[in-house]
């Protein structure tokens, strides 16, 4: 074999086993794009289906329905006109804590209507909000599930009070106020929409008052709970 062939095979050689190795590394490459972007849903559906490629591959058609969608920020008075709606049924809380998560959860409707969700179907509803708020949606599934109770009448007082504090976690990533970083990084500190104090997203400031007959306590603590 001449020189020249010699070069000629060493080329393809390499071009074949870099074509290869990017091949290889594609799946790998989709599967940490995937965690990263659903968080605690990636996992979620790997449990839900019981095999990693076929979760994989749904997770892939949300991504693909959900950028067909028109989404929008909202302005800043939409912002505020929803911050002070929170604000109201907040305070409902006091005196009909089952009255307020169901308008707690008429609210997140509406704002998610607003954004440019579709609010059909609960399912395919979680599956879209899966795509851009996967490290906050289980709060909203754990509210769901309250609120079903709630109108079994089976839901306690402290069951709707972590309600609301779920509720919340879903309002505030929709509304577009910072969570927690998407990274585990540290905490930021920001307005509270529905407070004129200063928060601190690991350190928890949020209250509002009691209902009447919980016991020690004329304040409880509602900021939203650790992401985990």
């Amino acid at each position: 074999m001449n020189t020249t062939a010699t070069v000629i095979l060493i080329v393809v050689i390499v071009v074949v086993l870099a074509a290869a190795a990017f091949f290889a590394g594609r799946p790998m490459m989709r599967r940490r794009h995937l965690q990263a972007r659903f968080g605690p849903e990636y996992d979620r559906a790997v449990e839900q289906y019981g095999d990693r490629r076929e979760a994989e591959r749904n997770l892939v058609e949300r991504e693909r329905r959900h950028s067909e969608l028109t989404l929008k920020p909202l302005d800043s008075a939409a912002r505020e006109k929803y911050a002070t709606e929170w604000t109201a049924v907040q305070e409902r809380f006091v005196d009909a804590p089952d009255d307020a998560v169901q308008e707690a959860d008429e609210l997140i409707t509406r704002l998610m209507r607003e954004r440019g969700y579709p609010t059909g179907a609960h399912d395919k509803r979680m599956e879209l909000l899966s795509v851009e708020h996967g490290h906050t949606l289980e709060h909203y599934r754990k509210a769901h599930e309250i609120a079903r109770r709630s109108e079994a009448g089976e839901a306690e007082t402290e069951d709707l009070r972590q309600a609301m504090i779920h509720h919340r976690a879903l309002f505030d990533d929709l509304l577009g106020q910072p969570y927690r970083s998407r990274q585990g990084g540290t905490a930021s500190t920001s307005t509270d929409a529905t407070d004129s104090r200063p928060i601190t997203h690991d350190g928890h400031t949020d209250q509002w008052q009691a209902a009447p007959g919980e016991a020690n306590s004329s304040r409880v603590d509602t900021s939203k709970p650790e992401q985990r």
